[in-house]
């Protein structure tokens, strides 16, 4: 007998593990950590919100129940999208 791979993942965004200190964050076949002092919209919010997220033309992330948009190149380049105004 041999395995055959069924299908494809048809996901394009999925949360694969949430901690007390943030969250990670699979997207175009990339890990993010999203903690929670960087990100702290999401230290209060539920399970279930932080799980409905939508990957929006490739690159946008958007929670509806939390109204948090996000770009995905802001998580490759955090420094050049300031969370916090100095």
């Amino acid at each position: 007998m041999t395995l055959q791979k069924l299908g494809k993942n048809i996901s394009e965004v999925e949360v694969s593990n949430i901690s007390k200190h943030g969250f990670w964050l699979f997207v175009n076949e990339k890990e993010y950590f999203l903690p929670y002092d960087e990100y702290p919209w999401f230290k209060d919010a539920k399970v279930s919100d932080i799980l409905n997220v939508t990957l929006l033309h490739k690159f946008h992330l958007y929670w509806e129940k939390l109204d948090i948009d996000l770009e995905v190149s802001s998580l490759d380049n955090l420094n050049h999208y300031p969370l916090i105004y100095k």
